[in-house]
């Protein structure tokens, strides 16, 4: 024998060893002791928080749990689906890792679940795919590069008064039946991302093929995933859905892809933290929702964002509960995210579509990635309609006498034109040069 061959026999072992000295010789497995709604307790060395463990039913299935606290020597499980078939004795194995799902561009066009399991009747062709915690930390401050370019949506509102940047994360808030998952279809069918992640979380069944066929459309469908767990679901999916669609984002930014999260809504995911956080003793604060909801929003909403190899720009939908803006979690997210998009159901009441209350919305980053001349524009529009709106009353019943403000005469006449630029069909494509152009024409010659 050579030394090639020598060498090359002597690098083998030496993998084969490294190898086995990684691979455990047995495994423990536990036993369920107690079940009390979604809750397990069992003991099982070696379990750490995070965890995904196997509970083995009584008819041979395998039912999915994480480990989320312990109580002396007894672990706490959080069952991610129901548990049927779980009994006294029941064998617990822990996988030794925390959720993964599969990632790749065979993910375009699918509906999967937050496990990574296909819900569109078709199997995953899974085969050279990556395999991905759900779980992950943001890019650190000093690695993500600042955000200089402007993130084309689509929507004539948006992007004339209210710009994104690439790598920018937004809120979009909401009351109920307002237009906001038609307002996310638009987006995603027009906007310039490479890929559009969807997260829907405690949707109604019938609102996702809905959102799919009528939202969505062929075009829209053809570069986006949608992560989906539906309102029957137990609370850990629901709140896991939205881990899982970060982390495909990531596998998509991390091949220098411009990736579009869209989020309906972080409420209900955080409502199903809430169900979690009580389930396993947390004291509840504000609206019951426990401590740790709130820096959980935090750290995954700052996943999203710029990175040295590709952006994730994120818009999160939250629901204001009886229309309230005073929600804890609306609070929360408008104080983390980068500027916010108000939908108001005055506007949508009066037939405009889509119902943004652009004077209550904000863009933070608008000031530094937009144009002087756009900036301007913009700014002589919100005069216009903060003049309007201040004295609208007077005009609608005929008290205001034209000639009294020669400023409030140009918004008068001016109105009716920015209204019709501001409204816009469902399937009306509009690039962002062509909106700005249109505005500053529209605004040019206007002394307000």
């Amino acid at each position: 024998m050579n030394d090639i061959d020598t060498t090359r026999l002597d690098e083998l072992k030496s993998r084969v060893t490294e190898r086995l000295g990684e691979t455990p010789l047995f495994k423990f497995k536990g036993t369920v002791s107690k079940l009390l709604g979604l809750t397990v307790e069992v003991k099982l060395p070696g379990l750490k928080i995070g965890d995904l463990c196997y509970i083995e039913t009584h008819d041979g299935k395998q039912k999915p749990a994480e480990a989320v606290a312990f109580k002396g020597e007894v672990a706490q499980l959080l069952l991610l689906l129901d548990g049927t078939g779980i009994g006294q004795g029941s064998l617990v194995t822990n996988t030794g890792h925390p959720i993964t799902i599969p990632v790749g561009d065979f993910l375009l066009g699918r509906l999967v679940s937050p496990m990574g399991e296909p819900l569109d009747n078709m199997p995953l062709d899974t085969e050279g795919a990556i395999w991905r915690s759900i779980e992950g930390p943001p890019p650190g401050p000093f690695e993500r590069p600042i955000i200089t370019e402007m993130f084309s949506t689509g929507v004539r509102a948006i992007d004339s008064c209210l710009t994104f940047g690439s790598g920018q994360r937004m809120g979009l808030f909401a009351g109920s039946g307002v237009g906001k998952s038609t307002l996310l279809g638009m987006i995603a069918r027009n906007s310039d991302a490479d890929v559009n992640v969807v997260a829907l979380i405690g949707e109604r069944g019938r609102e996702v093929k809905e959102f799919i066929e009528d939202a969505l459309g062929p075009e829209g469908m053809a570069k986006s995933v949608l992560v989906c767990s539906t309102g029957d679901q137990p609370p850990l999916i629901r709140q896991k859905c939205l881990l899982a669609a970060t982390a495909v984002c990531e596998y998509f930014r991390d091949q220098g892809k411009k990736v579009f999260l869209m989020t309906d809504t972080v409420t209900r995911c955080a409502m199903a933290g809430r169900e979690v956080g009580l389930s396993i003793g947390e004291p509840p604060t504000m609206k019951g929702y426990p401590p740790s909801i709130f820096s959980w929003l935090q750290k995954v909403l700052e996943r999203a964002g710029n990175s040295p190899k590709g952006s994730i720009t994120a818009l999160y939908t939250v629901l204001m509960e009886g229309d309230d803006i005073n929600d804890p979690i609306v609070d929360t997210v408008r104080g983390i995210v980068d500027g916010h998009v108000f939908l108001s159901r005055k506007v949508a009441e009066a037939n405009h579509y889509p119902a943004i209350d652009v004077l209550g919305s904000i863009s933070r980053l608008m000031s530094s990635i937009a144009t002087s001349e756009h900036k301007d524009a913009a700014a002589k529009m919100r005069k216009i309609m903060a003049m309007y709106r201040e004295n609208k009353d007077l005009i609608d019943v005929g008290m205001y006498q034209p000639g009294t403000n020669p400023k409030l005469d140009i918004a008068i006449d001016m109105m009716p034109k920015v209204n019709a630029f501001l409204q816009q069909r469902t399937s009306d494509s509009v690039s962002m040069d062509n909106t700005i152009n249109t505005l500053v024409d529209m605004m040019r010659n206007v002394d307000i």
